[in-house]
């Protein structure tokens, strides 16, 4: 299970580029956001891996 914190988020978009079928960024603040918490797979690993905040766990 995918966890993000929206709070920490810094807007990067590096989520958005590793799985952009997991993540997507709000058109109003540029955050995360959570497409599919139960994705998987090395697409997600690079996103949890590549998010300069930590902002994205696995559960």
């Amino acid at each position: 299970m995918i966890a993000v914190d929206r709070e920490r988020c810094a807007s990067s978009g590096q989520c958005v580029l590793a799985a952009p079928e997991v993540f997507t960024q709000d058109e109003e603040d540029g955050r995360v956001v959570l497409l599919d918490a139960t994705a998987s797979g090395p697409e997600v690993r690079r996103a949890v891996t590549g998010c300069p905040t930590r902002s994205i766990t696995l559960r």
